[in-house]
């Protein structure tokens, strides 16, 4: 047997592998058979690929720029943004420009559809930050768990006047509270007492205690009642508040009324049901 040298086996190996290769100017990629002699040649069979976007995505705006346009032109801006998102991710198109998924396009319904939802998440945004422009401090980041543990201020009413109540866990650096009041539908609080007035709505000391206040000065409406806290360095920071429905005396009459009917109108269907059946009782 002739045994090649280095330089020769090399040699025949470029000289096969040349009769498979590509034309000139066409790219390839592929592999190569174990019967070696088929080659398969993907020069043409393009994969698919995600198109190229023309532009990029818009980056998200911050608040200060939304809270100059109207509620409609904020949707308006979002509803593009996420549409063209949307569109970025679906836009798989072949070298031919067939889509890879057309059903991923955006249809008029799902486009009414991020409509409503940007809609929906600009009035919750706009309502936050109007919650965080007139309530600071525990009333706005605690208001729930304050009415879960019933700390919260309730409101009672008692011969048209409104009794108040409120409870506090720890008292730290608390000097007193101050009684706030305003109509329903309304954005301005009037208040109605002071700790620096009323010694009751003076702090009770670092384990905190029950409060009351009686507002006999009230009329009939609606009424939103704010307690607000005050600590020694003169700070303020709203602390809970309710909502409180102070019925005219004719309202007052008719609900009585209406409440009597009701007692009336059940013991009269008793008392038929035994008529027509005794036995019943």
């Amino acid at each position: 047997m002739k045994i090649l040298s280095a330089a020769t086996a090399a040699f025949v190996l470029a000289e096969t592998c040349a009769g498979f290769s590509t034309p000139a100017g066409k790219s390839s990629f592929g592999v190569v058979s174990s019967r070696g002699n088929v080659a398969l040649n993907m020069a043409d069979k393009v994969p698919f690929f995600a198109a190229q976007e023309e532009g990029e995505v818009q980056a998200e705006p911050s608040d200060d720029e939304l809270n100059e346009l109207s509620i409609d032109e904020e949707v308006e801006m979002m509803t593009k943004m996420e549409m063209a998102k949307t569109k970025k991710i679906s836009n798989l198109r072949n070298a031919n420009g067939v889509d890879y998924a057309p059903w991923m396009n955006i249809s008029a319904e799902d486009e009414s559809k991020i409509r409503q939802i940007m809609k929906e998440k600009a009035e919750a945004r706009r309502l936050r930050e109007e919650q965080e422009r007139e309530v600071s401090g525990n009333l706005y980041f605690d208001s729930q768990a304050q009415e879960l543990s019933g700390t919260g201020l309730k409101g009672k009413i008692i011969d048209g006047e409104v009794e108040l109540e409120w409870a506090t866990r720890t008292e730290k650096d608390t000097r007193g509270f101050i009684v706030k009041r305003r109509p329903a539908k309304t954005s301005e609080f009037s208040p109605l007492a002071s700790y620096e007035e009323w010694g009751p709505l003076q702090s009770k000391g670092e384990e905190g205690g029950i409060y009351r206040y009686l507002d006999d000065t009230v009329s009939p409406g609606g009424w939103v009642y704010r307690i607000s806290e005050v600590d020694n360095m003169g700070s303020e920071s709203d602390l809970c508040q309710c909502l409180v429905e102070v019925q005219t005396e004719e309202e007052q009459a008719a609900a009585k009324i209406a409440a009597i009917g009701i007692v009336v109108i059940g013991v009269a269907a008793v008392a038929a049901g035994l008529i027509l059946d005794p036995y019943a009782g």
